[in-house]
């Protein structure tokens, strides 16, 4: 009889488990050192992560009041690139060449382009040295090769347009064109004057 009772009770356990197989299953209880351990290892955990927060805070704190007018002064450059295309454009007008007017008005221009550029410097905006210097990707990009055996490949030889600096920072690359050695194909091809005179004797 008591074996036929056990067997029965089993049976309705496992029909208990199957009914409800979602049921929970009671953990362990933690000893209390166990549970200052994980306490202590959840404040560890909550206190670096507050402090990356703060860092991060800090630094974006930083950053806007380092290089807050950053776009503001990128986009002021284009009134210095438009102010050279005015000049450019007035200078090469065939009705006002050599007139007072062209070189009051010329005067004025450099008068504003000196005020600007004096403003960006002392937002520590500075130009990016070009001309004869060896391209540098990180400051400069190249649009254009210029054969020249006279100079090194890579050199500046044109500056098409301004390049800037704000502090450390890339404001704006400057536009060059390069120099490049002559093709040996090309150099073969050129025959000197004296030669051909030569042949046609």
């Amino acid at each position: 009889m008591d074996k036929k009772n056990s067997d029965e009770n089993s049976k309705l356990e496992d029909k208990d488990i199957k009914d409800n197989p979602k049921k929970e299953v009671k953990k362990e209880e933690l000893s209390p050192e166990e549970k200052i351990k994980e306490l202590e290892d959840k404040v560890a955990r909550t206190y670096a992560e507050m402090e990356n927060q703060r860092r991060r805070y800090e630094k974006e704190k930083e950053d806007a009041f380092e290089y807050g007018g950053f776009a503001f002064a990128r986009e002021t450059l284009n009134l210095l690139d438009n102010l050279d295309r005015s000049r450019i454009s007035l200078e090469n007008d065939e009705n006002l060449k050599n007139s007072d007017s062209i070189k009051k008005i010329l005067e004025h221009l450099d008068i504003i382009k000196k005020d600007m550029i004096s403003i960006f410097k002392k937002n520590n905006i500075k130009h990016i040295e070009t001309l004869n210097k060896k391209l540098d990707p990180n400051f400069h990009q190249a649009m254009m090769e210029v054969e020249d055996d006279a100079k090194e490949p890579g050199t500046i030889v044109q500056e098409i347009q301004s390049g800037y600096m704000m502090k450390d920072r890339l404001l704006r690359p400057a536009l060059v064109a390069v120099s490049k050695k002559l093709n040996k194909s090309e150099k073969k091809d050129e025959i000197p004057e004296n030669e051909e005179k030569n042949n046609e004797k």
